[in-house]
């Protein structure tokens, strides 16, 4: 019990320790405080294992999110230019992974039993979600002991992608594809280059201001999670997303809310701090046996980083912006919870709508697509 209580507050102050070593040391404010906090979890999640650490992981990575979503959004401006950028990231992001998963199926998954079905599964998790890769080992029939692995090893190739574009991915593609500026909301510096961005709670009135944002935060959380309870298991996360999502952007309008939207988003990115080191402590690497499956693991591999280049590629010959191309990437292989995590790590709140917006047609797509490729497949 007292390892459990250390360890919430350790999830919960680490971001703040984090933060103020940024400001005070260059070098780090640099490198930022989301890879920062994510090697700290990785560390933390391979030393340290006390009983009930998982339900506190679980409990947490599964709270910040939605918390953070709609406070990120209040302080989001929307321009019509954008449009076309996103519209063409969700396209060359679908066609990116259909395409990987097809072309792996030749090099590798011809050479497996069930190879058909994986192709199927690995489409519909690398545009949907795991909820989708669940909803398609019914469908389709895949062994529980296939399906465990194809988690497992989705899990870890997940976080290595993840910690790439963080280390060095989002520098790179800024560097090959163009970069959106011009607008106060589409600087790169923006909330966290402030010199102390949580400065104003220490103030009465910053206090109060807080205080409002988070009852309409959690108003609506209560409101979406309602409407994804209606909608049924199958359909709870797409609809809980779209609804923080939509009534975020919703809200973002409101005067009241527009007012203190720049202390919301704040707010929503320390969230999204404390997701950040939570989710890295769960990538416990002594659970990984790749010897298991080999051919498998090559196949997700090459499917998430073959979808990546290509999508690149296609970003290149379409004048995508870097940072659209790469929250839209991470919509599809990671899911719209990691979307807010991006955007903060590239410090452009311009691209977490978008983002999000691709993820969720990612899930209501992920199933069907998963099912069709499955059936293509076995044709071939």
């Amino acid at each position: 019990m007292v390892w459990n209580i250390l360890m919430v507050l350790f999830f919960l102050t680490v971001p703040a320790g984090v933060l103020w070593l940024c400001r005070q040391v260059p070098v780090l404010g640099k490198i930022g405080p989301v890879l920062i906090l994510y090697l700290i979890g990785i560390l933390v999640g391979n030393i340290f294992h006390p009983p009930g650490m998982a339900q506190i992981q679980d409990l947490l990575s599964s709270a910040m999110v939605p918390l953070a979503i709609p406070l990120m959004l209040f302080a989001c401006k929307f321009r019509k230019s954008e449009t076309r950028s996103q519209l063409l990231a969700l396209l060359t992001g679908l066609l990116a992974v259909t395409a990987a998963v097809v072309a792996g199926y030749f090099l590798f998954g011809k050479r497996m039993e069930d190879g058909a079905q994986v192709g199927g599964m690995l489409t519909g998790v690398y545009t949907g979600g795991t909820i989708n890769l669940a909803s398609l080992k019914v469908m389709l029939g895949v062994p529980e002991e296939t399906f465990i692995l194809l988690n497992s090893f989705d899990m870890a190739v997940s976080f290595l992608y993840l910690t790439f574009l963080l280390a060095v991915g989002i520098r790179l593609f800024r560097r090959w594809l163009p970069v959106e500026t011009g607008g106060p909301d589409s600087a790169l510096e923006e909330s966290t280059a402030q010199e102390r961005p949580y400065r104003a709670l220490l103030t009465r009135e910053g206090r109060r201001d807080a205080a409002i944002l988070l009852g309409i935060d959690a108003l609506v959380i209560g409101v979406s999670a309602g409407l994804g309870l209606l909608a049924g298991d199958n359909a709870f996360m797409t609809v809980l997303i779209l609804s923080l999502t939509t009534l975020g952007i919703a809200a973002s309008f409101w005067k009241p809310v527009k007012s203190r939207g720049q202390q919301g988003y704040d707010i929503g990115m320390y969230f999204i701090y404390v997701f950040s080191v939570v989710v890295a402590s769960m990538a416990d690497f002594r659970t990984l046996s790749i010897g298991s499956s080999l051919m498998m693991f090559v196949y997700l591999t090459f499917v998430i980083f073959g979808s990546l280049l290509l999508q690149v590629l296609l970003a290149r010959l379409l004048r995508i912006d870097a940072d659209t191309m790469t929250v839209s990437s991470v919509a599809y292989i990671c899911s719209p919870p990691f979307v807010p995590m991006m955007a903060a790590a590239m410090k452009n709140r311009r691209v977490l709508a978008g983002g999000l917006a691709v993820g969720v047609v990612g899930y209501a797509a992920g199933n069907y697509l998963g099912f069709l490729m499955a059936q293509l497949l076995g044709l071939l």
